[in-house]
């Protein structure tokens, strides 16, 4: 447990998981400070997203203009200095995603770890610095994938995989003197009790296929149904990061975030299906049907290429989670399993078809 009166900064607000991340402090934290680092355009999705807490509550928030992935986060030198003399941990949350983005953009993964290093030498009382990774950064490796392992030579199917591996390289030459450690989720998709979501991306592309096609077409599976594919949640995620955050155990380690389940991409699309309420089939997608739905917002991508979504997501690694168990099981942490959330998620999609289409 944390010590009371604490600063926290976080980065990447108010995106997904440090929004999540912002709550689940407030709540299970109710002395503790934390300081936002915030994109000037971000600031009104900021103070919605606060307005939901009561006036005490929000109050012991702090947005701060200014951008992970500039000199000194942006930051004014007097803003700097009064965080260096009072941050004890910081969560490092800041990351593109986005699967298309250009290498300039991507590339602030690779300066957001520069920045955030940075900063936290500054921060005397810093006692943990957790940097967000993602497993994704095994690329095209197979088999059993460790913790501790990092650039083992392995190729990148996308620019975002690629620069969030260097920016864990970056973190990991400063663990030799700053207290870091790194979490990897697998496959993130929205929280499990509510499906909040950002965007409409990674498996929400199945999940578009599935809603996307007429009622009485059964919908076929892109090829690589047989590759494993782990799914974990915001809400998951947030509370792991979180824990680790506050173990003296944590600092120099690397955490594999998983659901523990033994999933396959067909699995997964069934259970999609299934939860909106569509059946499955095994054979190829007619080219007729392909040009009725490519018009499907983010079906285009599926279609052009039928497995590069799949190999996006799906991968024959498997990751060893023995650091992540070690800290989490004694905690109570566990990820709920996928058929438990499912149905939320395409209920999220299914209301996003509905304030478009309204």
């Amino acid at each position: 447990m944390a010590p009371a009166d604490e600063v926290v900064l976080v980065t990447g607000y108010p995106g997904i998981v440090a929004r999540r991340l912002v709550e689940h402090l407030l709540v299970s934290e109710p002395e503790t400070r934390i300081r936002a680092v915030v994109l000037e355009r971000m600031f009104a999705r900021a103070a919605h997203h606060l307005e939901r807490f009561p006036p005490e509550v929000r109050s012991r928030v702090r947005v701060m203009g200014g951008d992970a992935a500039a000199m000194d986060f942006g930051l004014s030198g007097r803003e700097l200095r009064e965080l260096a003399s009072e941050v004890v941990r910081m969560h490092h949350a800041a990351y593109v995603s986005y699967v298309g983005v250009e290498r300039e953009v991507a590339e602030q993964n690779v300066r957001g770890a520069v920045e955030a290093v940075h900063v936290a030498r500054l921060c005397k009382k810093l006692r943990c610095l957790v940097h967000y990774s993602t497993a994704e950064i095994s690329g095209d490796r197979e088999g059993l994938v460790r913790e501790s392992e990092l650039d083992e030579g392995q190729g990148h199917f996308t620019r975002v995989q690629e620069t969030r591996m260097k920016a864990e390289l970056v973190m990991r030459r400063a663990m030799v003197d700053l207290p870091i450690a790194v979490v990897r989720p697998t496959n993130l998709v929205g929280d499990s009790d509510t499906g909040e979501i950002d965007r409409l991306d990674g498996l929400y592309l199945l999940v578009l296929l599935v809603l996307g096609l007429p009622g009485e077409v059964a919908v076929p599976l892109p090829t690589g149904g047989d590759y494993p594919l782990d799914v974990v949640p915001v809400d998951f995620v947030v509370r792991a990061a979180h824990a680790i955050s506050v173990s003296p155990l944590a600092p120099g380690g690397t955490f594999h975030l998983t659901s523990s389940e033994s999933l396959t991409a067909q699995a997964v699309f069934d259970a999609i299906a299934r939860a909106g309420g569509r059946r499955t089939s095994r054979s190829l997608m007619p080219p007729k049907l392909a040009a009725t739905i490519a018009r499907v917002p983010g079906i285009g991508r599926i279609l052009r290429e039928p497995g590069a979504l799949i190999q996006q997501l799906a991968t024959n690694a498997r990751y060893d989670t023995r650091q992540a168990r070690k800290l989490l099981e004694p905690a109570g942490i566990v990820c709920p399993p996928f058929d438990s959330y499912v149905a939320t998620l395409v209920a999220a999609v299914q209301e996003r078809f509905r304030e478009r289409d309204g």
